[in-house]
């Protein structure tokens, strides 16, 4: 069954730019190397430019956890990191 990701991402006061130039990286990466995902997307609240939103939809729980050992995910997360202004909000989803 594939499970879908919404992660929410609060960043700090001008570090959008830099949040969307290490996940454009990132997702392509992802892209290239992860044939268990099937959506890694960026997208930024129109309401709050400092909120943003990672929509992931993967083909199971293998493939959930290859990103996460994956060595450009582990690359990035301190990068991305540094950008936030606090934890990521996370929902896990079953496809229906």
């Amino acid at each position: 069954m594939a499970i879908g990701v919404i992660a929410t991402l609060r960043v700090q006061e001008g570090k959008g730019a830099e949040l969307e130039t290490v996940f454009a990286d990132l997702a392509g990466q992802v892209r290239a190397n992860e044939p268990g995902n099937k959506l890694y997307r960026l997208c930024r609240s129109r309401g709050d430019a400092n909120t943003y939103v990672v929509m992931e939809l993967y083909d199971d729980q293998a493939a959930i956890e290859a990103h996460g050992k994956s060595d450009h995910f582990r690359a990035a997360g301190p990068k991305i990191g540094a950008c936030l202004a606090g934890r990521p909000d996370i929902q896990y989803l079953d496809a229906v």
